[in-house]
């Protein structure tokens, strides 16, 4: 595929440092990437995970190098730390090899459209965080991601298209379901208080394009499990785009037309199959 032009793209939740980390996409997604902005929106490296086993890859210093050959480039690149590479939040303000480290960010689209860009772990507090991960069970969610590391291997081994089964599994169980559409609603609603037109973050690992009471909620997605990023072009629409094989359109926001991520989007396989109608588009509020 040829290079991949975007005024602005938004990446998060990378966990380089984990064997789940699918860096070899994210690798080819950012040497084909050309914009003008790049935001890392947190957990692009899992400290948390580092403390607990050393495991690295080769493909995951490649892909630091990418970023840091990105910012010499002269796009400007933001790092807004997450709650697994936290410890780099003490370093907001700084900057680090033309990478600006910040808490949060506003991003003003090319449209006039305004965007609060945070990593969203702060709309999920102890008590309520990662309720559905607590009704799968640790045990239990720990068993799919190894069957998704083994499923993916397989399939790339027969080269066939990459297929998100952890995706799959959780867009199938009611109460996981319930809580990322909370999660959403309560991001929307801190966007519309503090007068922005949305609000960009990752955090739950579920790349989603929604419209809630006229704010839009845009989640960036993981590359652990979706391998998505959300892409700004140069009139201001966003677009949320799963990136393997065959890269594939998830949804898409501009001023004219919405056309949201419906769950079997990201649940389906594989994702590049999927074919958008006509009747999907409405206009946007």
């Amino acid at each position: 595929m040829s290079n991949f032009h975007c005024r602005s793209a938004f990446i998060s939740d990378v966990h380089l440092g984990t064997p789940d980390c699918k860096a070899s996409y994210l690798l080819d997604f950012l040497r084909k990437l050309r914009c003008e902005k790049l935001y890392l929106v947190g957990d692009i490296i899992d400290m948390e995970a580092l403390t607990r086993r050393h495991w690295w890859h080769a493909d995951h210093s490649a892909v630091l190098a990418e970023i840091m050959a990105i910012a010499r480039r002269g796009v400007d690149v933001t790092y807004i730390p997450g709650n697994h590479d936290c410890p780099l939040r003490g370093m907001a303000g700084q900057t680090f090899g033309g990478v600006k480290i910040r808490l949060d960010a506003i991003h003003e689209g090319a449209d006039g459209r305004r965007y609060h860009v945070s990593h969203g772990d702060e709309f999920d507090p102890e008590q309520v965080g990662r309720s559905w991960m607590m009704h799968l069970g640790e045990a239990m969610h720990r068993f799919i991601c190894w069957s998704n590391r083994r499923l993916y291997g397989m399939r790339r081994r027969l080269e066939l298209p990459y297929v998100p089964l952890s995706i799959i599994i959780k867009s199938h169980i009611g109460k996981a379901l319930a809580y990322i559409r909370a999660y959403e609603d309560r991001v929307a609603s801190d966007a519309a208080q503090r007068g922005f037109d949305g609000h960009i973050c990752g955090h739950i690992h579920y790349g989603q394009v929604r419209e809630i009471d006229g704010v839009l909620y845009l989640n960036d997605g993981d590359w652990v499990e979706h391998c998505t990023a959300l892409t700004e072009d140069h009139t201001g629409a966003m677009e949320l785009i799963h990136w393997s094989e065959q890269p594939t359109a998830l949804g898409r926001a501009s001023r004219e037309l919405l056309l949201p991520s419906p769950t079997a989007a990201l649940a389906l396989a594989p994702l590049a199959a999927r074919r958008r109608k006509l009747t999907e588009l409405r206009p946007a509020a």
